[in-house]
């Protein structure tokens, strides 16, 4: 339209493309962001502690004995493995975040925004990652004060850091198309409890080797993904074999990324 024959001038449309730059500008807010959530809900902190120091004392005090003789023996196979199996729980927190924003309708404010459209799950998945550290960190301190001992040295530390945040990230692209696809937080609970009991405890996490099991659930056992993530932490934390089962637990992360990921942006283009 025009006032006294003088053209209004045109509103330019808002693009929907933002710089590389901008992108990771914005993955990086919306990162600190469910970082900083953790002031305001400190129990997401406790769960992160309390759960895994839970499990090192349980397994440690109560199976130890029994399966190695005493605590000391029984430390260099259940902290590895206990640190394997809380990254793969820690993994169904990123599915659950998201759903929860997605319920919500944090998702719609964020559609609205001019931000990246990969920023919303690009930053839940950096900050699940952080917390996993924290939660690593606050496993081998509570295994150090009871008598673990990481007989290799910073470097392999370093490597064991790398190696289970790579394949926790992988492995989290499931909890991610789960999260899509169910419209309550707490099926994302259920499919971890399904899915990641069974894949933690069908692996050497808890014992030494599978000699004493049956041939069918040994062979299970032997060729799991957790198994071999586990044998490379082991491996990298007090001395033995490591490429091997590094690179075929990375292989296995790589496989189910290449599933679940394309399917989960799908899932996500058609929620967002």
């Amino acid at each position: 339209m025009s006032v006294s024959g003088v053209a209004a001038p045109a509103v330019p449309s808002l693009s929907r493309r933002v710089s590389p730059a901008t992108a990771v500008r914005n993955i990086g807010t919306l990162a600190w962001r469910n970082l900083v959530q953790i002031k305001h809900n400190p129990m997401e902190l406790l769960d992160l502690s309390i759960q895994p120091i839970m499990f090192v004392l349980l397994f440690a005090y109560v199976f130890g004995p029994s399966m190695a003789g005493s605590v000391e023996a029984y430390l260099p196979v259940v902290i590895p493995g206990i640190i394997a199996q809380n990254a793969l729980f820690a993994g169904m927190t990123t599915g659950f975040g998201l759903n929860t924003d997605i319920t919500k309708g944090v998702f719609d404010r964020f559609r609205s925004l001019p931000i990246a459209r990969s920023a919303p799950l690009a930053g839940r998945i950096i900050a699940d990652t952080t917390k996993q550290a924290w939660s690593m960190l606050i496993l081998l301190t509570v295994g150090f004060i009871i008598g673990f001992r990481i007989e290799t040295g910073p470097l392999a530390l370093l490597m064991a850091f790398l190696l289970l945040l790579s394949f926790a990230v992988l492995f989290s692209w499931t909890s991610v198309y789960i999260a899509m696809k169910v419209d309550d937080p707490e099926k994302v609970q259920i499919f971890g409890f399904v899915v990641i009991f069974p894949l933690s405890f069908l692996s050497t996490a808890f014992i030494p080797n599978t000699d004493r099991i049956p041939g069918p659930v040994a062979w299970v056992m032997d060729n799991s993904p957790v198994t071999q993530l586990v044998e490379a932490m082991r491996g990298l934390l007090v001395g033995g074999p490591v490429m091997e089962h590094a690179l075929i637990a990375l292989a296995w992360g790589v496989a189910i990324s290449l599933v679940f990921a394309p399917l989960s942006l799908r899932a996500f283009k058609k929620r967002a």
